[in-house]
Order: structure tokens, then C-alpha cells, then sequence
């Protein structure tokens, strides 16, 4: 059944200036057409005794014909559409300017996805920024309330806000986490690249890095958890003033959420039954890795809490 390969997670790529509601509207019309379409089996035919009148040595006869006739009571027109709605849950949201993947889930998928945000993975993205101006809502679409020179920037000087600012969420990570970096627990964490806050946390940038810089604009690339996009935008003007500049942010893109990286997400054109059919069947392995993963690293978090409510008594010296 086709609706049964549709229960799990899979990513779109929203693009720019569009609701991340009217994305999962259009997913959902898409696959309830595509379904109804195929789910319905053809209309058969069916064997009807239908009485017939002739005129015979004693007056009118009526006689019984063998007929076949269509059967209507399948028939789309008659039935009704067999799927008139979908539960399908939201990922990470993008807000309406921002781009790029987005996590949906059809059915039971909703309970994995629930699952998979309390991993609290890694997210990243591309930023793209201007120094120059500064705007009310830190875009460069907002309303204009300051104007800069740039000229003294170098990317040296950009480099190191950058380093101060991730070493500064670099303890906040560590804060968060709910771990004693002395610990075996916490040096296995590390090597598997699993630290990260154990709860909800403030938003953390575990990675930051200048990829393009030539005045006025500059793109970053950024590794975060629980950010929004607006927080994003406001780091973009916070570099700025650390400057002695200003700075607005052009465009914020989602190239990777979790599991899912922008090789994922289907575009508008892919969004239907098949398409959509078979990215649920690619990512199950590796959704269900990831959910393995967290669940030894809160045996890991929980092993070292014992250790430390119970430690190992030591031997009196003599």
C-alpha cells in the first residue's frame, strides 16, 4: 500500500520567501492527490439479469437478458476520495525569508521525528552578510537606521571576533551538556563528536568560519543548536559593531539538519508520492543510527552520574 511507505521523515528545501506552512500545505495536497489517484482500483464490470419486452402469440412477454454493466459503487465520482488528510509534522522551522532543508514526517514518522529533535543535533548554514549599514530587524530589507565605513576591516580582524565568539559557546557547550570533562563519559563523547547540551539550552555556535570575504560582503558558515534565524541575523550585526562597523545580513541558507543535508531535500518539482516514497525509505537508516547514538550517549551521561553519586571507596593506607 502506498500510504504505509510514506510513514517516516524526510526533508524539502524550502526556498526563500515562502511560509514553512504553506510548504507542508503544498507536500500534503500533493500526496493526497497522488494517492487518491492511485489507490483506487479501476471500475469492473458486473453481470446483470435486466428484463426485456417482446411481443409474442399471447400478447407482451417479458424475458430476462444477460447484461454487463459497469460497476459504479467504486467509481471515484460515487466513493469520495479514500484519503482526505495526512498528519504530517514540521521539523526545525525556517522562517520566511530563510532557505533550505526542512524536516517533515507522514504518520508514525511524527513520533520519530519528536524523537530525533530531542537528540538536539547539529544544524548548519550558510550566512551571508554586507557590512556597511545597519537595519531594525538586522536584514538588509529592514528599515535603514545607520550607515558605516567598512574600509579598516581586514579578514585577520574578522577571524578573531570569530574565534572569541566560539570560544565563548564553546563553555556554554560545555555548561550544557551536563558532563564532568574529566570523565571517561565526556572524553568518549568527544571523540565520537556527541557533545552537546543534554536539554534545552540557549543557543549554542559549536563552529563558525569565514568562507568568503570581499568588502563589503563576507559568508560564514555556521554550526549551531538551538538557534533561530534571527538569532543568526543578529550575530551578523554583532560582528559588526565588534568592527567598529556595522553589518546586515543578505540571506541565511540551512545546508544540513541533523541527518539530513541539502543532497536530501526534494525540491518543489519532486514533491510527490514517488519522490517523496523513496526519501523516506533512504533516510530510516539513518534516522535509526542517530537514535541509537543518543540513546548510548545517555547511557554514557548515566553511568557517569552513578559513578558519581557511588564512588569506588580506596583502600586505607596502613
Amino acid at each position: 500500500m502506498a500510504a504505509r511507505s510514506l510513514r517516516g521523515i524526510f526533508a524539502v528545501y524550502k526556498p526563500p520567501d515562502a511560509n514553512w506552512r504553506s510548504v507542508r500545505h503544498t507536500v500534503a495536497t500533493n500526496l493526497l492527490h497522488d494517492l487518491n489517484a492511485s489507490e483506487f482500483p479501476l471500475p469492473h464490470d458486473q453481470i446483470r439479469f435486466l428484463p426485456t419486452t417482446s411481443q409474442g402469440v399471447n400478447g407482451t412477454e417479458t424475458n430476462l437478458t444477460v447484461a454487463q454493466l459497469p460497476a459504479l459503487a467504486n467509481h471515484p465520482r460515487v466513493r469520495g476520495p479514500k484519503f482526505v488528510g495526512l498528519r504530517i509534522g514540521a521539523g526545525h522551522r525556517l522562517d520566511w525569508r530563510s532557505s533550505g532543508v526542512f524536516m517533515l514526517a507522514v504518520g508514525s514518522g511524527n513520533k520519530q521525528l519528536s524523537y530525533l529533535q530531542d537528540c538536539h543535533l547539529t544544524k548548519e548554514y550558510i550566512v551571508h552578510g554586507s557590512f556597511g549599514t545597519a537595519t531594525e530587524d538586522f536584514s538588509d530589507t529592514g528599515r535603514l537606521i545607520e550607515k558605516t565605513t567598512y574600509d579598516h576591516i581586514t579578514l585577520d580582524r574578522l577571524e578573531r571576533i570569530l574565534a572569541v565568539i566560539q570560544g565563548s559557546h564553546q563553555k556554554a557547550l560545555i555548561t550544557y551538556s551536563g558532563i564532568d570533562l574529566k570523565s571517561q563519559a565526556a572524553y568518549e563523547l568527544a571523540c565520537r563528536g556527541m557533545l552537546r547540551p543534554l536539554h534545552k539550552s540557549p543557543p549554542i555556535i559549536t563552529g563558525i568560519r569565514c568562507s568568503q570575504f570581499s568588502l563589503p560582503n563576507f559568508t560564514l558558515e555556521i554550526q549551531c543548536v538551538h538557534e533561530t534565524q534571527q538569532y543568526l541575523r543578529k550575530i551578523i550585526h554583532e560582528i559588526g559593531l565588534e568592527l567598529k562597523s556595522s553589518a546586515v545580513c543578505t540571506s541565511v541558507q540551512r545546508t544540513r539538519d541533523g541527518v539530513f543535508t541539502l543532497d536530501d531535500a526534494l525540491i518543489r518539482t519532486d514533491w510527490k508520492l514517488q519522490q517523496i516514497s523513496s526519501a523516506v525509505q533512504r533516510s530510516q537508516p539513518r534516522v535509526a543510527a542517530a537514535l541509537r547514538e543518543d540513546s548510548w550517549r545517555h547511557t554514557a551521561l548515566s553511568r557517569t552520574a552513578v559513578s558519581e553519586r557511588c564512588p569506588v571507596p580506596t583502600e586505607a593506607e596502613p
